[in-house]
C-alpha cells in the first residue's frame, strides 16, 4: 500500500490541482447561475413594472366612482389566455381583469407584514414612491406565478394594482442558459485539466533529467550531474556533486592505502619464500602454501584497485561464453563421469562484474558441482529486477543445513579427503557481497545441491 510519504510527486499535484479546478469551477457555476437569476428576473420585473406603469396612466375614475381604462391594455404577453401573464386593478368599489384570465381572480400573497426596505444612502437619489414589491405565489390552474404589486392613490381613492408573469418565464430562460454554462465549464474544465497535465510532465521533466544524470554517472559514464539546473533542484545537485566528490576522494585514499599494503606485503612474502627454498622437512608444503598467499594477495589486491579507480559498476561480463568455457574445461577434467550439463542462459545476459571474479565464483561453483555430482548439472540465469540470479543444480549428495551454513565458511572443508583448503564457497560469497549480491544454498530440484549467485546486471 502507498504510503503518504512515498505518493507519487505527479499524482499529488494533479489530485490538488484536479480538486482547485473542480471547487472553482462549481463556485463559478453557483456565481454565474445566481447572477443570471438576477438578471433573468430583472428583465421579467421591468416588463412587469412597465405594464403596472402603463395602467396606472389609463387608469380614471367614472361619474359613479368606478374605475375604468381609457383604453386596452391587453398587449403582449398579456393577450394569451390562461399562460400566466394577468393583470388586475382592484379599486374600491370594482375590479379590473385582463382578458387573459378568462374571468378568473387573481389573488396574490398577502405583503403587508413584510417589513419596510432598508433606508437608502444619504447621497443617493430619492426613490419613486411606493415602488412595486415582488410576490411569488399560486395562481390560477396551480400556476406558480410571480408578482409585482403596486398600491397607489387615484382621484383620492386607494388603488392596487398586479401585474403576474409565470415562473417559468424565470425558470425556462435561467434553464436554457445553465445548460449552456454547464457545457461551457465543462469544455473548460477539460481544458485545465490538459493543461494541468501538460503542466505537470514538463514541470517535473527536470527530475527526471536529474534522475538519468545520476543513472549515468552510476553507470560510470558522467562523473558528476549536470551543474545547470533549474533553480528549486540547484541544491540537490550541488549536494550530490559534493557526495561524488568526497566519494572520489575515499576512493583515492582507498587505492593509495591499497597500494602501500601491496608494498607491505611483498617483501615478506618474499623473505618467507627464500627462507622456504632450504631443504628443511615439509619444506615444499609450506612452499606451496605461500605461492597461494601470493596469488590470492595479488588476486585481491588487482580487484581492490580496480574498484578504487573505476569501480565494478563500470563492468561488463556476459556469462553464456564464461560458463561455456568453464564447463569445456571441467568436462575434461572430469571425463570419466560423463557429466550432462543443460546450460540456458540468454546470449545477452550479463553482470556488472569483472571477469576475474566471474571466472573466480563460477570455477569455484562449478567445480564442486562437478566434483560432486553424479551425471547431471543444471544451470540458469535469470533477471530479477536490477540482479541476475544464476543458478547451479547438481544431482549429488547434497548437504543438510547445518552443512550448507559451515560451507560457505572460509577454511572449512566437509570433506578432508577432498583436496583444496576449504576456501571456495567462502571466497565466491565474499566476491558477491562485493558487488552487492549474495550466495545462498539449498536443495536442488535435482536431489543435490543448489547454490544461487545473485550479481548486478549490467
Amino acid at each position: 500500500m502507498t504510503t503518504r510519504a512515498t505518493a507519487s510527486l505527479g499524482r499529488r499535484l494533479l489530485i490538488a490541482a484536479g480538486a482547485f479546478i473542480a471547487a472553482a469551477l462549481v463556485i463559478a457555476a453557483i456565481l454565474i447561475s445566481f447572477v443570471l437569476h438576477r438578471f433573468v428576473q430583472g428583465q421579467i420585473d421591468q416588463r412587469l413594472d412597465a405594464q403596472i406603469g402603463f395602467l396606472a396612466s389609463m387608469l380614471q375614475v367614472s361619474q359613479n366612482g368606478q374605475l375604468r381604462l381609457s383604453g386596452t391594455a391587453d398587449g403582449p404577453p398579456f393577450d394569451r389566455p390562461r399562460r400566466g401573464w394577468y393583470w388586475t386593478v382592484n379599486g374600491p368599489d370594482n375590479v379590473l381583469r385582463s382578458n387573459s384570465l378568462r374571468g378568473a381572480d387573481l389573488t396574490p400573497p398577502d405583503i403587508g407584514d413584510r417589513p419596510p426596505p432598508p433606508p437608502p444612502p444619504p447621497d443617493a437619489p430619492e426613490p419613486p414612491k411606493d415602488p412595486p414589491a415582488p410576490a411569488d405565489g399560486i395562481g390560477p390552474d396551480n400556476r406558480m406565478l410571480h408578482y409585482r404589486i403596486a398600491t397607489l392613490t387615484i382621484s383620492g381613492r386607494p388603488v392596487t394594482i398586479v401585474a403576474s408573469a409565470p415562473r417559468e418565464a424565470v425558470l425556462g430562460p435561467l434553464g436554457e442558459a445553465m445548460r449552456t454554462l454547464a457545457i461551457s465549464l465543462a469544455v473548460l474544465g477539460t481544458a485545465l485539466i490538459g493543461a494541468m497535465l501538460l503542466q505537470v510532465r514538463l514541470g517535473l521533466r527536470p527530475l527526471e533529467s536529474l534522475r538519468r544524470a545520476i543513472a549515468e554517472v552510476r553507470a560510470g559514464s558522467w562523473d558528476r550531474v549536470p551543474e545547470a539546473q533549474p533553480r528549486e533542484l540547484q541544491p540537490l545537485a550541488d549536494e550530490l556533486n559534493a557526495l561524488l566528490g568526497e566519494n572520489a576522494a575515499n576512493l583515492e585514499r582507498a587505492r593509495r592505502h591499497v597500494s602501500n599494503l601491496a608494498h607491505g606485503l611483498k617483501t615478506p612474502l618474499a623473505t618467507l619464500s627464500i627462507a622456504l627454498r632450504k631443504d628443511a622437512p615439509g619444506a615444499d608444503d609450506m612452499q606451496s602454501l605461500v605461492v597461494l598467499m601470493d596469488r590470492r594477495i595479488r588476486h585481491h589486491l588487482g580487484r581492490a584497485r580496480s574498484a578504487a579507480l573505476g569501480g565494478p559498476v563500470r563492468a561488463r561480463t556476459v556469462l553464456a561464453p564464461r560458463v561455456a568455457d568453464l564447463i569445456l574445461v571441467l568436462g575434461k577434467v572430469n571425463a570419466d563421469k560423463a557429466v550432462a550439463t543443460d546450460q540456458r542462459i540468454p546470449s545477452t545476459t550479463a553482470v556488472a562484474c569483472e571477469q576475474q571474479d566471474v571466472d573466480e565464483m563460477l570455477g569455484n561453483v562449478l567445480e564442486n558441482a562437478f566434483g560432486w555430482c553424479r551425471s547431471r548439472i543444471k544451470i540458469e540465469a535469470r533477471a530479477d529486477g536490477r540482479s541476475i540470479v544464476l543458478t547451479i543444480d547438481d544431482d549429488g549428495p547434497g548437504l543438510s543445513p547445518e552443512q550448507m551454513s559451515n560451507a560457505v565458511q572460509a577454511g572449512r572443508r566437509l570433506d578432508e579427503s577432498a583436496p583444496g583448503f576449504g576456501f571456495g564457497l567462502s571466497i565466491t560469497r565474499e566476491l558477491a557481497e562485493l558487488y552487492a549480491g549474495a550466495l545462498t544454498l539449498s536443495r536442488s530440484p535435482l536431489g543435490g545441491l543448489r547454490v544461487e549467485i545473485r550479481l548486478p546486471a549490467a
